[in-house]
């Protein structure tokens, strides 16, 4: 028999936040609530919005009667963040208190600016705190190794969010000293960590590969800002013997999502913020529950600058069935890429930075890496640089590795590809990159 999981904190959140404070969540109470929602953000985006005045003049007379009727809607796009960010805005200017400045992997260059109000703030630190208190009690410290140091940022409203919480939150930053890092967690109790896959697993084997004998406890980590492959939750987990938990959120959302329960299967969706779909990637069809597509995102209660019908761009599906927690939200299934991140090998498929990460933090002491596809006329070659803690590792073990990915694999079979590789040795020092990690890809001049 399966464990019992307590339900996740925010079926009463969430009913509390659509007027059912006290009673029980339905699957009919929510969706009546997002449609309703749907239909005054529409309404208000097509009143206020110079874009939404013009994208959705032959669509606003038809009121919506379902949620299915969304799909006669047009979806929104990065380009139009890049070209018109502005112009979606449905308050004054003067009513922005944070912009965001993302940019982006075309080729165009421009950036997408996101505009948000302190009410849109407001409401991230609400998700923050109802996320985090899954995760700690009162008085217990923990420590945010994300940028913090910026009013408004991802780091300050986490710090906002901890501090309703009665915690004790720190706001250290990015990772940049092993040695300095691993030191606060020895002589300082700390419960918990936020921070950044890569950066805490460098942290976690760099305290395995000194052979400390000085006790470093959590009770929880929470990673974010990035996709967090099983590999790294595992060898998190072994050597801190403590649970990881991963949190989805993206900027455009005003970095809400969703976040795994104590099941850790799937992320249970912010369904009051946010209503999500699943379309075919490249026909922006539905597809039938339980298939996988592009993750398409409507805000319902952001104030300055709501998105409608937004294709974000990651690939998932909606995981079939209850949870075991027993929560009537949806699950979203982990996103393992995006449809820019899938790059072709050739005849032989594509590979992903999930797929690379897989593998590759499967062997010991590395901590990062870099992937680059070079593309020439008849092949393609795959460069990767490794960083490790300690070793030069075996050239013909990271091949045999990478090999175990199918499309990889039988790219080498074809005989049309090849896999080039170099280590570099971290000591204690480690690039403070809060980006997302994505591989390049260039095509050589003949």
């Amino acid at each position: 028999m399966d464990d019992i999981i307590d339900k996740t904190a925010y079926d009463a959140w969430i009913a509390k936040k659509i007027g059912l404070a006290g009673k029980e969540l339905t699957t009919k109470l929510l969706t009546e609530y997002q449609l309703s929602m749907l239909s005054k953000v529409i309404n208000r985006a097509y009143e206020h919005s110079f874009f939404y005045r013009r994208h959705l003049r032959d669509y606003i007379n038809h009121p919506l009667t379902s949620l299915t009727d969304l799909e006669r809607f047009p979806f929104t796009t990065t380009q139009d963040l890049q070209v018109a960010g502005h112009k979606m805005l449905c308050v004054n200017q003067g009513d922005i208190s944070r912009v965001v400045t993302l940019e982006t992997s075309g080729t165009t260059g421009d950036p997408k600016r996101l505009y948000f109000t302190s009410q849109d703030q407001e409401l991230t630190v609400d998700i923050f705190t109802q996320s985090m208190s899954q995760l700690i009690r009162p008085d217990e410290r923990v420590y945010i190794l994300l940028p913090a140091d910026r009013p408004g940022g991802v780091g300050d409203l986490l710090y906002r969010a901890l501090k309703r919480l009665n915690a004790e939150p720190v706001k250290y930053g990015l990772i940049s000293s092993l040695p300095e890092m691993l030191e606060h967690f020895i002589t300082r109790p700390v419960s918990c960590l936020v921070g950044i896959p890569v950066q805490v697993l460098a942290l976690a084997r760099y305290y395995e590969h000194l052979g400390e004998t000085r006790k470093v406890r959590f009770n929880k980590i929470l990673l974010c800002t990035d996709y967090v492959s099983q590999a790294i939750i595992r060898e998190i987990e072994r050597i801190w013997d403590c649970e990881v938990f991963d949190y989805y959120g993206m900027t455009e959302a005003g970095l809400g999502g969703g976040m795994e329960c104590h099941a850790r299967c799937g992320y249970h969706l912010h369904e009051a913020d946010l209503f999500f779909e699943i379309v075919d990637p490249m026909t922006g069809c539905p597809v039938v529950e339980g298939q996988p597509g592009e993750v398409v995102i409507s805000t319902l209660t952001r104030w300055g600058m709501p998105l409608l019908r937004y294709r974000t761009g990651d690939l998932s599906r909606f995981i079939p069935g209850r949870c075991r927690c027993g929560t009537v939200l949806r699950r979203l299934e982990k996103v393992r890429a995006r449809k820019s991140g899938l790059i072709s090998i050739g005849d032989n498929g594509y590979i992903t930075m999930a797929d690379l990460d897989e593998a590759l933090f499967s062997l010991p002491d590395v901590v990062n890496f870099t992937a680059n596809v070079a593309r020439q006329a008849d092949r393609s070659d795959l460069k990767i640089s490794l960083y490790t803690l300690s070793r030069t590792m075996d050239e013909a073990v990271i091949k045999q590795t990478l090999s175990s990915i199918p499309a990889v694999g039988s790219a080498l079979a074809a005989g049309r590809f090849d896999i080039i590789t170099e280590c570099l040795v971290v000591t204690d020092k480690i690039a403070a990159n809060a980006g997302k990690r994505k591989i390049t890809c260039n095509r050589s001049q003949s």
